[in-house]
């Protein structure tokens, strides 16, 4: 059976919006100067940094993300490093969401700059996905002064993959019905969930491009591959029922700080700790949430990693009761002798909004001490919002990175 057509207004239809080079060009767009210029966002050549994000002209370069910064310089000597400012990017994301947000509430973010769409009950008043997604792109740029990538289809799966086929500043569609012989010959690196690993496996077994997953027999391809191969030869033949969620409860709020030179000090790595937890505390404070569990993350000069947890009394968003389990999962519970590290972070889990269950309702009541620990937080909070976050004496600026 033919799928009705989009302008039916019947099938289903969905947008994923990817914004070009996000971070490189917020840079651009603040510092016109580096227009046509490669721009690398991220660490320093000189430090152990990694590239957050390069523009177009670096690429071509053969720069990318997750690269090392001393890799990306030796690629790209003529390369403008660039500290991240994520405040800033954070900004800018903000004005984008309330943009798709005015189209329609179906808005599920992917991360800081992309964001699925469901615009099936938008066509009557504003047209097919063809027209929503180039009227988006219109308002991005005149509103913000950036480009974004623009695919529609019928899926998630396919509208991802359209808005990656023409970057930058592309606008791809995906008709009902087309998606099978659209994506037939692209490579199976395409497909979600075909990794490095995957791609060479599946490469081996003669699963070059997309459609050889539906060429072979799927019993043989189960008996090698394992269950999850249906779900692939599923998205091969353009197929994809998960919906559209509009909110994700975060399961997480973390930070963490590679260190320019591996630090053995215990008193150092103590304050650097005090002040991960301190941000990890505000950022549950400021989204009204609450962790059951303080995790410690430490990462060796050899890259051994380690992780220490430890289950609170109670769900909170304090300070000092973060900051003294962080604390003690690092003089305590690490048993790292003298062994320096590279890096050291902080996660809130099992997160939970105030009155959710037995465990976040506190004592009948109320504690002296926590409620000047309840007073103090609040002010820190004041100051930090007018000032910016406070550094303890002698302690490194520790960056915010995304949720983990």
């Amino acid at each position: 059976m033919t799928p009705p057509p989009w302008d039916c207004g019947h099938s289903r239809a969905v947008l994923h919006v990817d914004m070009d080079a996000f971070y490189a060009s917020v840079e651009v767009l603040d510092d016109p100067s580096l227009r046509g210029r490669p721009v690398i966002v991220g660490g320093t050549p000189e430090g152990r940094g990694v590239v957050a994000a390069a523009s177009y002209e670096a690429r071509k370069f053969g720069v990318h993300s997750a690269m090392s910064a001393a890799r990306a310089r030796q690629l790209c000597p003529e390369g403008v490093f660039i500290r991240p400012r994520p405040d800033r990017y954070f900004e800018v994301s903000g004005a984008i969401m309330a943009i798709l947000r005015g189209y329609t509430p179906l808005v599920e973010p992917l991360s800081i700059d992309e964001a699925f769409l469901d615009v099936s009950g938008c066509r009557r008043l504003l047209g097919t996905p063809p027209v929503i997604a180039a009227d988006i792109k219109r308002r991005i740029r005149a509103e913000t002064g950036l480009t974004a990538s623009v695919g529609a289809a019928a899926n998630k799966f396919l509208a991802k993959l359209a808005s990656d086929l023409e970057k930058p500043d592309g606008l791809v569609v995906i008709g009902p019905g087309e998606g099978r012989a659209r994506i037939a010959a692209l490579p199976i690196e395409r497909l979600w969930g075909v990794g490095k690993v995957a791609s060479v496996q599946l490469r081996e077994a003669g699963c070059a491009r997309i459609d050889d997953l539906l060429r072979l027999d799927a019993a043989w391809l189960e008996a090698r591959f394992g269950p999850h191969v249906h779900h692939l030869r599923e998205l091969a033949a353009g197929i994809d029922d998960r919906p559209v969620v509009p909110t994700h409860e975060a399961k997480s709020v973390g930070n963490e700080v590679t260190f320019a030179e591996d630090i053995a000090d215990a008193a150092q790595l103590r304050t650097v700790c005090d002040e991960l937890a301190d941000k990890v505390a505000r950022r549950l404070r400021a989204d009204d949430l609450r962790a059951r569990t303080v995790v410690l993350k430490a990462r060796y000069p050899d890259f051994t990693t380690l992780t220490r947890s430890v289950t609170l009394p109670e769900a909170t968003s304090g300070g000092v009761e973060i900051r003294d389990a962080a604390r003690d999962l690092l003089e305590q519970r690490l048993g790292r002798g003298r062994r320096p590290l590279r890096l050291l972070g902080v996660t809130a889990a099992n997160l939970v909004q105030p009155g959710e269950g037995p465990a976040a309702q506190g004592s009948l009541f109320g504690e002296p001490g926590r409620e000047r620990n309840q007073r103090l937080d609040r002010v820190l909070d004041e100051v930090s919002g007018r000032f910016g976050p406070l550094l303890r004496r002698g302690a490194p600026p520790v960056p915010e990175p995304d949720d983990t």
